[in-house]
């Protein structure tokens, strides 16, 4: 049930909230995502707040940039607090410190190696490890427990974890952490090292062998999340930023960039070893960071064969605008049937990562505050049909203005079981596990040991879906895939129904 608080301070002053109970008998999980909370535009964000007064989510997700104060983390945490209190104070938030939250325009953590300056392209924290600590403990104290609690170099703290709200398994991921810094590691390309402009650039010669994303301590992290469904009927991933380079123009119109080594398509190596583990769990991807809304599906080896991953709009989009306009103004292949934007489809990006472009949110006039395309992002999952909805909000709009006051291109309704998007070729034997209503299900592919996926099935019996021809082998369980084994699997000679 649901817990009334109240915080006292003296005789007079007191503070007000809810500790709401696990929503796990809702069958729709609604979780607001946000990023990018601009300082230079101080006071409250009252239409926002309104807003989500009004949507009610279940869950708060903030991806970083909570605030630009780069010296002064505490007074900006506190602003912060004041901006959103309203909504705080009676839900459960994830946050998770980014870049400007620590101090820095751009971070490649490297595992905690020493900066050597705030922009940080040489990689590591600039500002001493007794900062960043104080950083992380203010906005992530509330977490669960870290997965490993190792620190990495000067002692600073990880955070990385997991969070179940509802029935949703949510990992929460840093992808800044142990990533590796471009300079000194690749050519210069461009006007700094993260950024290339080369036109005749090879990508492939920027995927250094030994370059790290996630590094090895989160990947061995999602292996683990991915195999267990303790609790969970659907699992998503959260971070800082996306998987791919989504912009075209950064920070003005006239700034045309082919590659921003910032964005998590690089090194492409990391980035898709991070998206095969995603995929395994049929998760989709939220995270902010870009200063500009897409909706997207990854690809890793071919166009839509990866997961789905929405990133918010910026809270208040006065820091560093970023438009996605192809140079040639055409839309990609296969683009979206109906949509009122120009440019869906597939698309490379600058690093030669696959994407199909979805939906975008581009700002229409930067010198508009009504016009600067900030505003948050809203994810429904629906637990029964195993559905999201991802919705879009411009800051200035009214939700009871309905749907139509979302960015043209959205709302967006995906079947969640689509986050693993290769081709079927076939279906295997249908599988049940005796007294497990909706057991765990996990496929392997026999002829490389390749785990396929592990996902709890959406009823008793279930026909997996396979990729190729060849023999598998599927195990079950309740929680894990640890009860039941069945080697020597192969296609039925017809599809399921």
């Amino acid at each position: 049930q649901d817990v009334a608080y109240r915080v006292r301070h003296g005789k007079e002053a007191h503070f007000d909230g809810l500790i709401r109970h696990d929503p796990i008998e809702k069958d729709e999980i609604v979780v607001a995502t946000l990023s990018c909370n601009s300082s230079r535009t101080k006071g409250p964000r009252e239409e926002m707040i309104d807003n989500l007064k009004a949507q009610n989510p279940d869950l708060l997700f903030f991806a970083g940039d909570q605030t630009y104060h780069h010296t002064e983390h505490t007074a900006g945490w506190l602003e912060w607090g004041l901006q959103f209190r309203e909504v705080l104070k009676d839900r459960p938030v994830v946050t998770i410190p980014d870049d400007h939250d620590v101090g820095q325009g751009n971070i490649w953590g490297e595992s905690g190696k020493v900066a050597s300056t705030a922009a940080g392209s040489d990689g590591g924290y600039y500002y001493p490890p007794s900062y960043v600590n104080m950083v992380q403990r203010q906005q992530t104290w509330h977490l669960p427990d870290p997965a490993d609690p190792t620190p990495i170099g000067g002692g600073i703290t990880v955070y990385y974890t997991r969070l179940r709200i509802g029935g949703i398994d949510f990992a929460i991921l840093e992808d800044r952490k142990f990533k590796s810094g471009p300079e000194g590691k690749i050519p210069k390309m461009g006007p700094r090292p993260d950024h290339i402009n080369d036109p005749s650039y090879d990508r492939k010669s920027v995927d250094v062998e030994g370059l790290k994303l996630l590094g090895d301590r989160q990947l061995e992290f999602l292996q683990a999340w991915s195999q267990d469904w303790t609790g969970a009927d659907l699992k998503c991933a959260l971070s800082q930023t996306a998987f791919c380079g989504a912009v075209h123009l950064h920070g003005q119109p006239s700034n045309r960039l082919l590659a921003d080594l910032d964005c998590n398509g690089w090194p492409q190596t990391g980035r898709n070893k991070a998206l095969r583990l995603i995929r395994q769990a049929w998760a989709p991807h939220l995270c902010g960071d870009q200063h500009l809304a897409v909706f997207v599906k990854h690809g890793i080896d071919q166009f839509g064969d990866g997961p789905f991953a929405f990133t918010s709009p910026a809270i208040v989009n006065t820091i560093y605008g970023r438009w996605w306009h192809p140079l040639d103004e055409k839309a990609g292949a296969n683009p979206v049937a109906g949509s009122p934007l120009p440019w869906t489809g597939d698309y490379e990006d600058g690093l030669g990562n696959k994407l199909s472009m979805m939906a975008y949110a581009n700002p229409a006039d930067v010198r508009d505050e009504k016009q600067r395309a900030d505003g948050h992002g809203l994810v429904r999952f629906n637990k029964g049909s195993r559905e999201a909805t991802f919705e879009c909000w411009p800051r200035f709009s009214k939700v009871s203005d309905g749907a139509n006051a979302q960015f043209p291109g959205w709302p967006i309704k995906v079947s969640l079981d689509q986050n693993d998007g290769r081709k079927v070729l076939g279906h295997l034997p249908a599988v049940s596990l005796e007294g497990v209503q909706r057991p765990v299900v996990q496929v392997i592919q026999e002829s490389t040991g390749e785990i396929l996926y592990t996902i709890r099935a959406p009823k008793s019996e279930f026909q997996p879906p396979v990729y190729s021809d060849g023999t598998f082998t599927v195990k079950l369980g309740g929680e894990f895939p640890d009860q039941q084994s069945i080697s020597g699997l192969r296609m039925m000679p017809s599809e399921a129904p």
